[in-house]
């Protein structure tokens, strides 16, 4: 074993070899997207929500410099509560690796390193996407050019609505990337239910997303993920008219402080935050635990298809 090989968490470990379902998680809303103390709470509740419905969580971050596929309790506390933790793209991971560094995965390395381990389902919150006046900065989540080449099931409630939703979809239709509404033919919009737009395919069902993962492997032409929208219910997402006012004032924050790339998305969340009250928080943690239990249905139903028909995890 190299000096820089990924390392699995004891527990993940146990459920390769068993055979078991496993969901992917990012560790970016740990470090990055959620306000401290609730950081650490959720990641914990994100964790349980996992187990409760069938599948193993696989929480992906690094500590130290060392990739690790399923971190522990601690070393979430960890990545929860320390200074100065790299938020790490796919680019990231090996310079991060060789400087010792403790980071986050973000959805592009997390999707990249679950779908190395042999991991097919990855449950966030939001996907990155095109930024507004991505015309002029030419500012897009790395997300995106990821998931058209890692075949990973990404349940999300839709593109983060700061973003630019209807470029982002377009981007994703070229990079050869699946789209499908869970229940719906219309893409989720983040904090709100309805973002704006159709999708061409609606899945209604965990065994049917599964089916998605089985015909993708066997004809083995599709090297893209599928991005499953999952909103939230009506009477669940902020109000909406509270989201488009919120939004546009840190839109002029932004431009007025001169907040550009990485920072974006951590500036205008914690925006949210504070602008509604609280309020976004509870829906965002809300989003991540409706695609938590979501995506851990859709690797149970998975496994035993993937067993059935000769699929097992490398390794």
């Amino acid at each position: 074993m190299g000096r820089f090989t990924i390392r699995y968490g004891d527990h993940v470990t146990r459920a390769r070899r068993d055979g078991r379902p496993v969901v992917a998680l990012e560790s970016t809303i740990v470090s990055h997207g959620l306000p401290r103390p609730d950081n650490l709470r959720v990641a914990r509740e994100i964790e349980r929500t996992v187990r409760d419905n069938g599948a193993v969580p696989a929480t992906i971050g690094m500590i130290g410099g060392e990739l690790i596929v399923g971190l522990s309790d601690a070393q979430i506390e960890h990545l929860a509560g320390a200074d100065g933790v790299a938020k790490l793209s796919v680019r990231d991971l090996a310079v991060a690796a060789a400087s010792g560094a403790d980071g986050a995965t973000t959805v592009a390395a997390t999707s990249a390193v679950a779908a190395s381990a042999g991991i097919g389902v990855f449950a966030t919150g939001g996907l990155g996407g095109v930024h507004r006046e991505a015309s002029a900065t030419f500012d897009e989540s790395a997300d995106l050019t990821t998931l058209a080449r890692t075949p990973i099931v990404v349940v999300c409630a839709g593109v983060k609505s700061i973003l630019d939703v209807g470029a982002t979809l377009e981007r994703l239709e070229t990079l050869g990337v699946s789209v499908a509404g869970y229940g719906t033919r219309r893409f989720p919009g983040f904090f709100v239910t309805d973002g704006g737009f159709d999708v061409d395919w609606q899945l209604d069902s965990p065994a049917q997303v599964a089916a998605v993962m089985a015909a993708r492997e066997e004809q083995g032409v599709g090297a893209g993920a599928l991005v499953l929208g999952n909103p939230l219910p009506a009477d669940e997402q902020l109000d909406p008219a509270l989201h488009d006012r919120t939004l546009a004032e840190g839109l002029e924050l932004l431009a007025r402080d001169g907040v550009t790339g990485k920072a974006v998305t951590p500036f205008l969340l914690a925006h949210f935050h504070s602008s509604t009250e609280g309020r976004s928080l509870e829906v965002n943690v809300r989003i991540i635990l409706r695609n938590a239990a979501l995506a851990a249905q859709i690797a149970a139903a998975a496994t035993p298809a993937h067993a059935a028909l000769g699929f097992s995890l490398p390794g």
